[in-house]
């Protein structure tokens, strides 16, 4: 009794309750740690899904002109098939581009004219006439694909055009060189633009005085190595390199120097150069871009001719400043003049991008597509499962039914475990100097790309398809054998398919790895650019992963949507493989 209360006592003692509050602190201390660690996880998960869904939104749209195509030519009327094919449809598309902006004259400006279609459009053109021959003969409007470029802005990822308020009467009156005009408003319209010019000043004196400090760094470099050097050539080499960088960093700072008096100057005109914001007028059908720039007006230069005007109200003409300079994007300001004029006159349509699950690859970012890309990883996947599986799950009811256990099964079994963490990468060196060099496979076909990732596959499809043959009962071997079967009979009669689907999960988890797979088939040569669509395992072709490894090298700022929304795709068919295993685990699951 007297060791029953001093036991009593010791757990209701202070101390004891002490170390119950430790425990319970460490308890609910490692539930926050693993709240935390999970809410981690779903932020960053979240972070990648948005960033990559909002940028593979770009590419579900596509942009379309109409225009008005004359098909009058003597040999699109009266030609047969073959001349109708070879005619010069890319000429035509120009034709029609000059014939809709007639203002555009010379190399650069007709060369930013014709960048407002893309490269496909004659061909597209080619195909509706050569579908309707009833065309032939007359001015039709057809619609032509828009270039990545006018796109991209239709989209808003250059930027739009900010409409300014007017509150004057503005005056256009030619000047004697015949290419510009001066521009003037009763008001001070255009003080706006002449602040955000003036801010642009400032930030390029920033980053002139940015420059002169690097010059700056590489005199004190320089400078240190003349002063511990012995050698005199040395030295009067480094000290020429000492004047040239102080020369430059001086040079620098007075052109810096020069841009801060100039913003802080007030009223004047500022000359508008590339580096400057956009300044644009708009009066009727006709513009203005604005060279030079003051609080009431400036001088401009037409990109669609104006008349000269005299007093014409606020409400009969447009102000519009675009904030990023022509020289940070790809559009000029004379193609978005041109989209504008298009836009209001109807002939600007945005619809659904079909084209990106239907059309193969392509250098033009506006007619790439993802189907030669799915047609290969479906051609590759295939080839993969035909190989894997049934070695993978021989090898597995090989392994724990019938091998007897000695040094030589247990060397196999250290080799395959090993084999599923080798680096990708070696398999595919292994199918290049195997495959490719001595038994001559196709290159960059699915027959070479299958052949790789099912050698890659095939250490977890065995792993997996052991671990569901040794969790099947021995009482169900020891039943079939009671009962006169053979072990062969009982593997493939009973064991086998009760461990079908620990098998089929994991074959489904090995063949989505493959399927994301991109450094094996890079070895071998699926990375070369495939335009067909592949149509059976020995056409050259390539696969999803490698095509999102293409796109995301390419300059074209609209490969970058294109890369995301080929990503997005790959993830789908990730996420239903494993969603596919998981439900063949719970449909065909037992409980022994």
């Amino acid at each position: 009794m007297v060791a029953i209360a001093d036991l009593s006592a010791h757990h209701g003692s202070e101390a004891s309750a002490r170390r119950l509050r430790r425990r319970r602190f460490a308890q609910r201390r490692l539930q926050a740690y693993g709240i935390l660690a999970i809410g981690f996880a779903a932020l960053a998960l979240v972070a990648l899904l948005s960033t990559v869904v909002g940028n593979a939104w770009q590419a579900m749209s596509e942009s379309y002109i109409t225009l008005d195509v004359p098909l009058d030519d003597p040999e699109l009327v009266s030609g047969d098939t073959v001349s109708v094919s070879r005619f010069n449809y890319d000429g035509l598309v120009k034709d029609v581009l000059k014939a809709e902006f007639p203002s555009a004259s010379g190399r650069t400006q007709r060369r930013e004219l014709y960048d407002l279609v893309s490269g496909g459009a004659q061909f597209e053109l080619r195909e509706a006439l050569l579908r309707d021959r009833s065309l032939a003969g007359q001015t039709v409007p057809v619609r032509l694909l828009a270039s990545d470029v006018t796109d991209l802005y239709l989209k808003g990822v250059y930027g739009k055009l900010d409409s300014r308020p007017r509150e004057g009467a503005l005056t256009i009156q030619p000047i004697e060189d015949g290419d510009t005009v001066r521009v003037s408003s009763t008001a001070d319209d255009f003080s706006a633009a002449l602040v955000q010019a003036k801010a642009a000043l400032l930030d390029r004196a920033a980053f002139e005085r940015n420059q002169a400090r690097l010059q700056n760094r590489g005199v004190e470099v320089f400078g240190r190595q003349a002063h511990e050097t012995s050698d005199p050539d040395e030295r009067t080499r480094l000290q020429t390199q000492i004047d040239t960088r102080a020369a430059e960093r001086d040079r620098l700072l007075a052109v810096a120097e020069d841009l801060e008096a100039r913003a802080r100057r007030g009223g004047g005109a500022e000359a508008l150069d590339e580096t400057a914001p956009s300044v644009l007028l708009r009066v009727g059908d006709g513009w203005l871009k604005m060279v030079e720039v003051g609080d009431s007006g400036g001088i401009a230069e037409p990109i669609v001719p104006v008349a000269p005007v005299e007093a014409l109200p606020a409400d009969a003409w447009g102000f519009y400043i675009h904030d990023q300079p022509e020289a940070a994007r790809k559009v000029s300001d004379r193609q978005i003049v041109w989209i504008e004029t298009l836009k209001d006159r109807g002939r600007v349509e945005t619809v659904f991008n079909t084209r990106f699950f239907t059309a193969g690859d392509s250098r033009e970012p506006e007619l790439a597509g993802i189907w030669g890309a799915a047609v290969g990883s479906f051609w590759t996947m295939l080839v993969t499962f035909v190989l894997a599986f049934p070695i993978g799950v021989l090898a597995a009811i090989y392994l724990e039914e019938f091998a007897p256990k000695n040094r030589l099964t247990d060397f196999v079994e250290v080799n395959i475990n090993n084999l599923a963490a080798v680096p990708s990468i070696v398999f595919g060196l292994l199918g290049l100097a195997v495959f490719l060099g001595f038994f001559g496979v196709p290159r960059s076909s699915p027959l070479a790309g299958g052949i790789v990732l099912a050698l890659m596959t095939l250490p977890t499809i065995i792993i997996a398809s052991r671990a569901s043959i040794r969790a099947v009962p021995p009482s169900i071997r020891d039943a079939a054998l009671a009962l006169g079967a053979s072990r062969l009979q009982t593997s493939f009669h009973h064991v086998f398919p009760l461990a079908m689907p620990g098998i089929l999960t994991g074959t489904i988890i090995g063949m989505a790895q493959a399927l994301g797979e991109t450094a094996p088939l890079i070895m071998i040569g699926m990375v070369a650019f495939i335009v067909d669509v592949p149509t059976g395992i020995t056409d050259s072709a390539t696969v999803l992963p490698v095509q999102v490894f293409r796109w995301s090298d390419f300059p074209e700022r609209a490969f970058e949507a294109r890369t995301a929304a080929a990503i997005c795709v790959l993830l789908l068919f990730l996420v239903l493989m494993n969603a596919l295993a998981v439900f063949l685990r719970k449909r065909f699951e037992r409980r022994w």
